[in-house]
């Protein structure tokens, strides 16, 4: 199979192929390599690449598949993660200069949870500065849509949307405040979920807004999406704030369909002034479709829903303050003393 088949492939697909070992992890691995090498210098998808890292573990995923050990769907599935998820050993910089050196010593609760399924971690994607969103200058590059490189990939969590996009990963994990999942899918043309909040732990996640945040899958495909949900999903004692609830089949639930679901149109968030007609149509057309497919779907009216983005902000701000105050304090006292 050509690379080029072989990357854009859903994750479900190469699951099959690497089970049946008619691909190896290795030849996967290498294929997105490839690919990084060819467009990242354009598109600057990641901030970190781990080539040599991720080489190693396909090759030992490849021994443990050929030996029986065969752990699941995302077993040798090269996975990129945004860079405001601490990685073990690989430096996170959250899109800042600050903490270009930063180097944790231990894994986010999410990435542990994909390692532990046989995925691989292919590097650490580009976003806006500590995930705030609005960032004009991208210390680590300028990110770009890869349909259009003169052309915006969506919000923070940018990067975690042109991999999948372009062939540069399987699927990654963005993190999502206010629309920074949804947005770069959305803009990239793949598939972007915000997770219930509670249902995905943000343990080892540096936030944005503790007290909204989410982490999230971006892949090619819902079943994708479903599949890398499933891994991360469900409580961990390190994150008080996590559900307890039992995680589901969510792919198993994909072959139920939508008919019967209700779903609910908020006219204050649906239909704001100002929305481009295209926008607007293809709207539209997703009403129409899922209504043919047969979900009831109902148009509800919350006044206060116009004020969602700025009481999104003031709360996020005020956490991302506290988070960061130590380093804001430290910032601003050498400033002083560099101006003096």
């Amino acid at each position: 199979m050509a690379s080029n088949d072989l990357v854009f492939l859903s994750v479900a697909r190469q699951a099959e192929l690497i089970r049946s070992r008619a691909v190896s992890p290795r030849e996967l691995v290498a294929a997105y390599l490839a690919r990084i090498e060819r467009y990242d210098g354009v598109l600057r998808a990641y901030i970190t690449v781990c080539a040599e890292q991720a080489m190693t573990e396909a090759v030992q995923a490849e021994r443990d598949i050929a030996a029986g050990n065969y752990r699941g769907p995302l077993h040798g599935i090269p996975f990129g993660v945004k860079d405001q998820l601490c990685t073990r050993g690989i430096r996170t910089t959250v899109g800042s200069k600050i903490m270009a050196d930063h180097v944790p010593d231990y894994d986010a609760t999410v990435v542990t949870r994909l390692i532990r399924a046989g995925a691989i971690l292919i590097g650490k994607e580009n976003l806006h500065e500590f995930g705030k969103g609005g960032t004009n200058y991208f210390p680590y590059g300028q990110p770009r849509n890869p349909w259009d490189p003169s052309r915006n990939p969506g919000s923070s969590s940018s990067g975690s949307g042109i991999a999948p996009a372009a062939g540069l990963c399987s699927g990654s994990l963005g993190e999502d405040t206010g629309g920074s999942v949804r947005g770069p899918a959305a803009a990239c043309g793949v598939v972007g979920l915000r997770p219930t909040f509670g249902r995905v732990s943000r343990h080892g996640g540096m936030m944005y807004g503790w007290t909204a945040d989410t982490i999230g899958p971006i892949t090619r495909t819902v079943e994708d999406n479903a599949l890398f949900l499933g891994a991360i999903a469900g409580h961990d004692e390190n994150d008080a704030l996590s559900s307890p609830r039992p995680v589901p089949d969510y792919v198993s639930s994909l072959k139920n369909g939508i008919r019967g679901v209700r779903l609910a149109v908020v006219t204050e968030m649906a239909r704001p002034e100002g929305v481009h007609p295209e926008v607007r149509a293809a709207f539209e057309t997703a009403l129409a479709a899922l209504k043919e497919l047969g979900a009831q779907v109902s148009e509800v009216t919350l006044p206060w829903a116009r004020h969602a983005i700025p009481l999104n902000m003031m709360t996020s701000d005020a956490d991302v303050a506290s988070m960061f105050l130590p380093l804001l304090r430290a910032r601003r006292l050498w400033n002083r003393m560099r101006a003096a």
